[in-house]
């Protein structure tokens, strides 16, 4: 039986309103029209590389990768797993992240300050002790420095790798720079500005960077427990391969990966490559801003 043209518009219309609600939340349509829609200045042009990296598919892979290599810093992880509800409000958090990246990379100067400034709010009442005894706060240069390497380090190299249009070493450059001006307003500690920088600056965390039952915890939640119905478990499953193939061979050893993903990871990237096209797919079904 052969689906009619109309028969896959639609379903691939509400396969993209479903992923549009789960990442921005009930009031996407309102919140991507202010971002998108609204006059006045942005913090970043029409030409700049982090609105090339931030607006491709590749960005669903690259922030899974992230959220497993941030979560081998121990302080930082425990921060996370205490405050941060990314078990019992997966999507909230979810969320909450997508909305601050699009406000930041797309929005206007205004809007992308009052982001910033609601992320310090809230950094600053975040503080505690780690199960080993170590003191950690929220607003911490360091910690937050380390957030910000492990996410521009993930979301660059799965833009690279499975991006539309990947970069040249000039817009690689431009990438870590645009994303450490946005760093800095949060408060991190010497966000770099240019690749080899990111690479040197991710070598310099490399001694206080480990495992922990929270870390495994966490791996173990997001690549084999995810809150996904059962049809989009074996999409994912390909997509969390794809995510864990980006992390240098040190960090995947380190998360003692579920066996499902270690028996994917040859399939990782034609599966990845894959998922992306699938994703860029669906994406385009929905409604532009100006709709």
């Amino acid at each position: 039986m052969v689906r009619s043209p109309s028969c896959v518009g639609a379903l691939r219309e509400r396969a993209g309103e479903s992923l549009l609600h789960r990442v921005a939340g009930p009031e996407a349509h309102r919140k991507r029209a202010r971002i998108h829609g609204t006059p006045g200045p942005r913090w970043f042009g029409p030409d700049r590389p982090v609105r090339t990296v931030h607006g491709d598919a590749s960005m669903y892979i690259g922030g899974l990768a992230a959220l497993l290599l941030q979560s081998l810093h121990p302080t930082a992880m425990a921060a996370v797993a205490a405050h941060s509800g990314f078990q019992g409000d997966p999507w909230g958090r979810l969320q909450r992240t997508s909305t601050f990246l699009a406000v930041t990379t797309f929005g206007t100067s205004q809007d992308a300050e009052d982001a910033v400034a609601r992320v310090r709010e809230v950094h600053g009442r975040i503080r505690g002790t780690t199960s080993e005894g170590v003191p950690y706060r929220a607003s911490d240069p360091h910690l937050l420095g380390w957030v910000h390497i492990a996410e521009t380090e993930c979301f660059l190299r799965a833009h690279q790798r499975y991006g539309r249009a990947p970069l040249d070493s000039a817009g690689e450059d431009g990438y870590v720079a645009d994303m450490a001006e946005v760093a800095r307003r949060l408060g991190a500690e010497r966000p770099p500005d240019t690749r080899a920088a990111l690479t040197a600056r991710l070598a310099e965390y490399r001694s206080e960077l480990r495992a922990t039952p929270e870390s495994r915890a966490a791996a173990r939640y997001l690549l084999s427990e995810p809150p996904l119905p059962s049809l989009a478990r074996l999409p994912y499953a390909f997509l969390a391969a794809a995510a864990v193939d980006l992390l240098p061979a040190w960090a995947r050893t380190a998360l003692d990966l579920p066996a499902a993903t270690r028996l994917l990871r040859p399939l990782s990237r034609p599966g990845g490559h894959a998922i992306t096209a699938a994703l860029r797919w669906v994406i385009t079904a929905t409604p532009s801003p100006e709709a």
